[in-house]
């Protein structure tokens, strides 16, 4: 079985998507737990709860990467920040039948270029709240702002401030940074 989140209700078939990739596809996970992280975006949130005025697709922000044994682990590059994009958020994890291939730089993910039917579908409530459950059955690790290193605060810093300065950087994600991180 393969997983798939999203905010829109009731489909039928997954339609390949344009995303950070550039390229149409459909991403899954054979893992449910790893797909909470997609039904909410940090900076879609962000600028839609404040007022900056965007038309098109969003940067999609994803402070998450896998431990040597391919779990999800979550990091909180700003306090609070996982509460904050992920609380009060609902959404859906879509099933389907073994699709597509699988990438091979990042653990239990598959790509598919063509429409995928749906098999099965839930409805998460709070996001938020399934992934504190996910952590705390050891599905996934949330690390919070106040465990990162002095190592991991500086890497943040110089990464944030090297994405901001980037010419490539769209406008709201340049918004998003100048908030969260105060450029």
């Amino acid at each position: 079985m393969l997983y798939h989140a999203s905010q829109t209700p009731d489909i039928k078939i997954l339609e390949p998507r344009i995303s950070n990739h550039g390229k149409p596809l459909v991403y899954f996970s054979q893992k449910r737990e790893n797909t909470l992280v997609y039904l909410s975006n940090a900076i879609e949130k962000h600028c839609r709860e404040n007022g900056f005025a965007h038309d098109g697709v969003y940067t999609k922000w994803g402070p998450y990467g896998f431990n040597g044994d391919g779990i999800l682990v979550l990091d909180e590059y700003y306090p609070n920040a996982s509460r904050e994009t992920y609380e009060g958020m609902s959404g859906y994890i879509y099933s389907a039948a073994e699709a597509g291939e699988p990438m091979e730089d990042i653990p239990f993910a598959f790509i598919s270029e063509t429409p995928v039917e749906v098999c099965g579908c839930e409805f998460v409530t709070d996001a938020y709240e399934a992934l504190l459950q996910a952590a705390e059955q050891g599905k996934i690790i949330m690390n919070s702002y106040a465990d990162n290193s002095f190592q991991k605060l500086a890497w943040i810093e110089k990464t944030v401030r090297e994405e901001y300065e980037d010419p490539k950087s769209t406008a709201e994600y340049k918004y998003f940074l100048r908030c969260k991180f105060g450029l």
